[in-house]
């Protein structure tokens, strides 16, 4: 005898923008919202490829270009540019100096936060739309809502394996910053160079990726020194980090999320 499901099919897409491969896993959809949730997840992928349009640092006609180029002033970018460099702003300031869109007073580069930001703002369109458990994955940092969902993080020095395992459940992200996929991206907002005492990786939970994403970068920005007590005194977060020589440590809570630590 055979049993089938009676699970409606997950939702699932994956899309290839802002040079990364963002990932879409949509589930607990009643029958009746299927249409509403199809057209909301269309409507993220769009909306993923306009956020490309407006802040990508590689393409000479975002506005985010031309903006640190001088050719538009901040008052002719969309609203979104500029809620964008609003939350930089007080990232800025809550990090102190050690997030910025500024890079040594130089060049206007958000990407720090603005992929977090985008990933999750996909993710609540998906709630809001009627489904009950959605995953959206960009570049490895994740926003879930329902779940209970395992979010894997990847081991920098050891190609393929996993260093500890998360388990989500309700609204939460999971953000990785460090130099093993891109090399040395991120630097020392103050000097313009690689940090001191550089980091293997940062993974920073928090209730929402633009958070996760840019507290995971300005640790890594601060080095192992700064890093580790900011890191413990950050509120509603917390924190797993991997060093240089390949010792990890993580903050206080983060033990309540780790379905295992495979270091």
């Amino acid at each position: 005898m055979t049993y089938e499901s009676c699970e409606p099919e997950p939702l699932r897409h994956v899309e290839h923008v802002m040079g990364t491969v963002f990932s879409f896993d949509v589930r607990e959809v009643a029958a009746a919202d299927r249409p509403r949730v199809q057209a909301a997840l269309d409507g993220a992928v769009v909306g993923l490829h306009r956020v490309d349009e407006l802040f990508s640092t590689y393409r000479r006609d975002s506005q985010i270009s031309q903006l640190g180029r001088g050719e538009l002033t901040l008052a002719q970018c969309d609203p979104e540019v500029r809620d964008v460099l609003r939350m930089c702003e007080d990232a800025e300031h809550r990090s102190g100096g050690w997030f910025t869109a500024r890079y040594a007073g130089a060049r206007l580069d958000p990407t720090g936060l603005v992929k977090g930001w985008a990933v999750e703002r996909a993710a609540r369109m998906l709630v809001s739309s009627g489904a009950g458990s959605v995953c959206v994955n960009g570049g490895g940092d994740v926003q879930v809502h329902g779940g209970p969902w395992r979010v894997g993080i990847a081991d920098p020095l050891r190609r393929g394996e996993l260093a500890a395992v998360v388990e989500a459940l309700g609204e939460l992200a999971v953000a990785t910053s460090g130099p093993a996929e891109r090399g040395c991206h991120i630097l020392d907002p103050h000097t313009g160079r690689p940090p001191a005492e550089g980091l293997a990786s940062v993974t920073v939970i928090a209730a929402g990726l633009a958070d996760a994403d840019a507290w995971a970068t300005a640790a890594c920005a601060m080095g192992a020194e700064r890093a580790r007590p900011w890191l413990g005194r950050l509120p509603d977060a917390e924190a797993f980090v991997i060093t240089a020589d390949g010792s990890t440590w993580h903050t206080s809570g983060f033990a309540r999320y780790a379905a295992g630590l495979c270091v």
